[in-house]
């Protein structure tokens, strides 16, 4: 089956904007025993989406939109699509009823012109949106074209993704392949390039699994993939004594899903003293559900005067040593720790640039990283390459991998 995917929203073209839908649908289609043979962003410009829909109704079997189905003037998917084939678009009563109910729950007045959401192509089936207001379209055989589905879904990811769980997965399941498994291993601390190298001859042996590494600011993945889960287990007890303490947790969750979970294993508590990261860390660790079991909160002292007023670091030990140093993320982790009463405490200081403090030590992208704990204090010193985002989550990675490691 060719499977195509098109993402669109002119917000894609820019950098400030990912397309992480197709990424995600991607590995969907991975555990059903699909995969896509082309991927493609475009902005909101008719005659490039008429061109594109074209050329997909000849070349795939099942195509696969995001975005362009909102209330606005740019928002034409479902229009370009219904002109090429010859359908004509008519309000579905459900959805308008859906689209009342939802205004009405929030005491709001949709402008009528919002209602065009509610028009499916004839000869298409509308997919309810339970969390938005625009509802998604399986139109499977349009004329001229059998043998095609069309999927199309709104662009904003949360919505997206529940209407391929609830409603587009359980239609194309029978379409499947062999159900797919896969076994992701979370590695922190380890470049992508040095993990290569590292597991190639075990990947070798394992080469009946389908392998890949993929990485980011915070950790690298390695993922098999395979029909059966025996083997995928085999592979899981053959890597775990490879990759030893570098391997951070097996399955879903990240770095910090780790963390937490040795922390409410042992019954202990976190709290973070955060700086040059500007409370990223504390942000990812309270994305997780259930994080208040073991992080207690901590402090954003991003200026001199925060360190001192919020965790009491002595004014003459802040001029001594500057705000960026070694002595005195120590400082602030230790008093983290105290004020809070937590078990483990970890301070973050560093240069994110574009620019340096000019009250601190180091260049651009020295990162200082302490962990203060029962009966230790430990105090790491990092050159990060990259700009200013780069560096701040970096930082968190590595402050998040020091506990981690001292936790095992």
């Amino acid at each position: 089956m060719r499977i195509e995917c098109i993402a669109i929203g002119t917000e894609l073209l820019t950098t400030r904007r990912l397309d992480t839908n197709s990424v995600w649908l991607g590995e969907r289609l991975a555990d059903l025993g699909l995969a896509f043979h082309r991927k493609t962003a475009v902005g909101d410009s008719r005659e490039d989406l008429a061109e594109l829909f074209r050329e997909a109704l000849t070349r795939s079997d099942l195509i696969l939109t995001t975005g362009g189905l909102g209330p606005t003037f740019d928002d034409f998917t479902k229009e370009l699509f219904a002109e090429l084939l010859g359908a004509e678009l008519v309000e579905d009563a459900g959805c308008r009823a859906d689209m009342e109910a939802f205004y009405a729950a929030r005491n709001r007045v949709p402008p009528a012109a919002n209602f065009k959401q509610a028009l499916i192509p004839q000869g298409a089936e509308p997919l309810k949106n339970t969390v938005g207001t625009a509802p998604g379209v399986w139109w499977q055989n349009p004329a001229g074209h059998p043998g095609v589905r069309i999927v199309m879904m709104p662009g904003v990811p949360r919505e997206m993704k529940r209407m391929w769980e609830d409603q587009v997965q359980p239609r194309l399941r029978p379409l499947a392949a062999q159900t797919v498994h896969t076994l992701r291993m979370v590695v922190a601390g380890v470049p992508e390039s040095n993990l290569d190298e590292r597991t190639r001859s075990l990947r070798e042996q394992h080469g009946h699994l389908d392998w890949t590494i993929l990485a980011n600011l915070s950790q690298v993945e390695l993922l098999a993939r395979g029909t059966d889960p025996a083997a995928l287990e085999a592979a899981r007890g053959d890597f775990a004594p490879l990759l030893g303490a570098d391997l951070a947790c097996v399955g879903a969750g990240n770095l910090e899903d780790a963390v937490l979970d040795r922390l409410k294993s042992r019954g202990e508590t976190l709290a973070v003293a955060e700086s040059m990261s500007g409370g990223l860390l504390a942000s990812r660790l309270t994305a997780i559900p259930g994080a208040s079991a073991a992080f207690l909160g901590g402090a954003t002292v991003y200026t001199a005067q925060a360190k001192r007023i919020l965790l009491g670091l002595d004014p003459v030990q802040l001029k001594a040593h500057g705000t960026v140093s070694e002595a005195t993320t120590q400082a602030l982790a230790e008093a983290a720790r105290t004020r809070l009463g937590a078990t483990w405490a970890l301070a973050i200081t560093g240069h994110a640039g574009p620019t340096t403090d000019g009250d601190g030590a180091g260049s651009v992208g020295t990162v200082f990283i302490s962990l203060a704990g029962p009966g230790t204090t430990l105090t790491k010193t990092h050159a990060l390459v990259g700009d200013r985002v780069e560096i701040q989550v970096r930082s968190t990675a590595l402050a998040l991998d020091l506990l981690r490691r001292a936790l095992i």
